[in-house]
C-alpha cells in the first residue's frame, strides 16, 4: 500500500531537483544577458570604465564577505603571505584585466558579440591547461579528437568575429525604429552597435578578456586545493580587485565628478552589476555546480548569447553582421565538442576504474583509484563576480 503520509505527499508535489537546476541556469543566463545590456548602457551614459568596476566589486564584496566569514569559519585556513600574493594575482587576472578588457571591448562592439565571444572561454581554458600539462590530451581517442577539434573551432570563430565584420543581414524593424526615435527624443543613450568605434580593436580587447578569464580559471585550481574555502577566495579576490582598480583610477581618472551619480539609470546599472551579475549569480551558480557539475553549467553558456541577441534586437535595435554570426556558430559548435569530449573522457575513466577494481582488490587488497583531472574547475565559465 502506498505511503500517503503528509511528508510523502509533500515530496510528491515538490519539483524535481533536476528541473530546479535547469530553471536556475536559465534564469542565470537571463541575468547575465541583462548584464551585457546594462554594461553597455552604463558606458553610453558616460560612466567611467574605471569607476564602474570599482563600485561593482565593492557591492559584490559587501554582499559576499559576510557569508564567507560566517559560513566558512571552520574550513578557512589562516591567511599567510603566500596566500595573500596568490589572491592578489588572482584579482589581477580575474578581475582587473578581465573586467577592464571586457568594458573596453564592449565599448567598441555590441552586447551580442561580447556574449558570443565569451563562448570560447571553455576551449581557451582547456588549451591553457593542456599547455601547462594540467589537462591531458589523448589524440588517439575520440574524446581527445573532439577536444582538439572543438578548441580549433572556437579559435577560428573568435578570429572570424575579429577579422571579418561582413554585411548587415538583419536590420531594425519598424518597432525598433519607433523606439529609437522615442529614445532620441528623450535623450536616452542607445545601446545598439558601436558607432565610430574600432570593431577590430574591440574584438581584440574581448579576446584579452577571454584570455584573462581563462587564465584565472586555470590559476585558481591550485589555490582552491590549498585554500578550500570558495567564498573566502572570492571575497579576497574582490577586495584586491577593488584596490587595483582604485590604484588605476588614481592615474587615469582625475575628475572627481566621475565618482558621483548623475541619474537613476547610472545607479541602476551599478546596482545590477554588483547584486545580480556578481552576488546573486555567484550563489546560484555555486549551487548548480555543486548539484549538476561544471559541464552542466558550461553547456548553458551559449543560451546566454541567444538571450542577448533576442533582447538586443527587440528592445535595442541591434544589427546583426554576417561575420559575427558565422563566428558565433563556430564558437558554440566548438564549445559543445569540447564539452562532449570531456564527458566522454569521464565516462571512459569511470569504466576503466570500475574494470580495474576487482583485480586491484584481489591483488594484496590494493584498490585502484579512478583517474581524476587535476584541474579543479575544467571548462567552467563561472563565478560571475569575476566573469565579466
Amino acid at each position: 500500500m502506498a505511503d500517503l503520509t503528509p511528508s510523502s505527499a509533500k515530496r510528491t508535489c515538490e519539483m524535481p531537483e533536476r528541473a530546479k537546476l535547469h530553471l536556475a541556469m536559465l534564469a542565470l543566463q537571463f541575468g547575465y544577458a541583462g548584464f551585457h545590456v546594462v554594461s553597455r548602457a552604463a558606458l553610453n551614459m558616460g560612466i567611467s570604465k574605471v569607476v564602474f568596476p570599482v563600485y561593482r566589486n565593492i557591492i559584490a564584496l559587501l554582499l559576499l564577505a559576510p557569508f564567507a566569514f560566517f559560513l566558512e569559519k571552520k574550513e578557512r585556513p589562516a591567511l599567510t603571505l603566500s596566500f595573500t600574493i596568490q589572491f592578489f594575482l588572482l584579482a589581477l587576472c580575474g578581475i582587473t584585466a578581465n573586467q577592464g578588457f571586457y568594458l573596453l571591448g564592449l565599448e567598441n562592439t555590441s552586447p551580442t558579440f561580447a556574449s558570443a565571444i565569451q563562448n570560447s572561454v571553455p576551449a581557451i581554458t582547456f588549451l591553457m591547461a593542456a599547455a601547462l600539462r594540467i589537462e591531458q590530451v589523448r589524440i588517439r581517442r575520440k574524446d581527445g579528437i573532439a577536444k582538439v577539434v572543438g578548441t580549433v573551432a572556437c579559435v577560428c570563430g573568435a578570429m572570424v568575429i575579429t577579422l571579418y565584420k561582413g554585411p548587415v543581414i538583419f536590420r531594425q524593424a519598424s518597432l525598433n525604429l519607433n523606439l529609437t526615435r522615442h529614445w532620441q527624443q528623450q535623450q536616452v543613450p542607445l545601446l545598439g552597435d558601436a558607432k565610430e568605434k574600432s570593431w577590430t580593436l574591440g574584438c581584440i580587447y574581448l579576446i584579452g578578456h577571454c584570455l584573462s578569464w581563462s587564465g584565472w580559471l586555470v590559476l585558481q585550481a591550485p589555490v582552491l586545493k590549498k585554500y578550500p574555502a570558495r567564498l573566502s577566495v572570492t571575497s579576497f579576490t574582490c577586495f584586491f580587485g577593488v584596490l587595483q582598480f582604485l590604484a588605476i583610477a588614481a592615474f587615469l581618472e582625475r575628475d572627481p565628478q566621475a565618482w558621483s551619480f548623475h541619474s537613476g539609470g547610472e545607479v541602476f546599472t551599478i546596482l545590477y552589476a554588483g547584486f545580480v551579475a556578481s552576488g546573486i549569480a555567484f550563489a546560484v551558480q555555486i549551487w548548480c555546480i555543486d548539484r549538476g557539475g561544471p559541464v552542466f553549467v558550461a553547456v548553458y553558456q551559449p543560451v546566454q548569447t541567444l538571450v542577448v541577441a533576442i533582447m538586443a534586437s527587440i528592445a535595442l535595435g541591434e544589427q546583426f553582421y554576417l561575420g559575427g554570426i558565422i563566428g558565433a556558430v563556430l564558437i558554440i559548435a566548438g564549445l559543445y565538442l569540447v564539452l562532449w569530449g570531456k564527458s566522454e573522457e569521464r565516462k571512459l575513466a569511470s569504466e576503466t576504474a570500475a574494470s580495474r577494481l576487482p583485480s586491484a582488490v584481489s591483488d594484496h587488497g590494493n584498490r585502484a583509484a579512478p583517474h581524476k583531472s587535476s584541474l579543479v574547475q575544467p571548462l567552467l565559465p563561472s563565478t560571475s563576480e569575476n566573469a565579466v
